[in-house]
This record gives structure tokens, sequence and C-alpha cells, in this order.
């Protein structure tokens, strides 16, 4: 029982120094996409003014873009936007510019993550913009 109760002690301890070490950049969280550097926030900043207000008059206008990359694989998050007043082309150019930042970012931290599929849950026209289409929240607000 006291090994039990020595083991359990030491992996709280590492999990508390884990913690408080002020060198680690947590880079494996979406809230902190925009944290991870300069680079990488600005690449965002520029994904989300190019998407605009993504304003639309029918739910044919409306795509998503993946945001992003966990470790693991697959985006962190999506992005509504309309055809009707965005420059797909540089959208999905700068989409991809944020993936291949956000991948070297987690392997250069040797990051890792849950396994999980995020699914796209695909875009609609309401009011007058475009929302996820899913229940799925966006992360890359």
């Amino acid at each position: 029982m006291r090994k039990l109760i020595l083991i359990f002690l030491l992996a709280c301890a590492a999990c508390t120094t884990e913690a408080l070490d002020p060198g680690r950049k947590d880079v494996g969280t979406p809230a902190s996409a925009a944290t991870t550097g300069a680079a990488g926030g600005d690449t965002l900043a520029r994904i989300r003014a190019l998407a605009g207000d993504a304003t639309c008059t029918e739910s044919g206008q409306c795509r998503t873009l993946p945001v992003g990359a966990i470790p693991c694989g697959g985006p962190e998050s999506y992005l509504p936007y309309s055809t009707a007043g965005t420059d797909e082309k540089a959208l999905r150019t700068l989409g991809e510019q944020f993936k291949a930042e956000r991948q070297a970012a987690h392997k250069a931290g040797g990051m890792m993550s849950i396994c999980r599929h995020l699914p796209d849950p695909g875009a609609v026209c309401v009011s007058g913009r475009c929302q996820l289409g899913a229940a799925s929240p966006s992360l890359a607000r």
C-alpha cells in the first residue's frame, strides 16, 4: 500500500512540475493558436480578416475552412466563410500555411493530443451570414 501511495505522489509531483515549467510553451490547444508566435498568430489573423463577416444570400455560398492542426492529425476547428466576398484560393492557401505552422510547432514542442476526429460541420446561411451547420462549435473565432 505504501508503494502505491508513493507512486501516486511521485506521479502528482511530476504533473505539477510540468505544469509549472515557465519555459514550456502550450501550443497544443486551439486557444493558444494565436499565441504560438508572431507568424502563427499573424497567419490566423490574416485568415480571419480574409474570411471577413461571411455575408451570404443563400447556403450555396457558404463553405468551411479547416483551421490549424492537432498533433494526432486533423484540424483544430472549422471556420465558416462565404464565396460571395472571399478570395477562396487565397484563403485556402493561408489555411494550408497555418496548418504547416501548427504542425511544425507541435513537432518542435514534442506535443501530443487525444486522437479525435472533428468532422466538417458544413456551413449554412443564417440571417445573411455563413455559420457552421452542425452543433460543433468553431474554435477559430
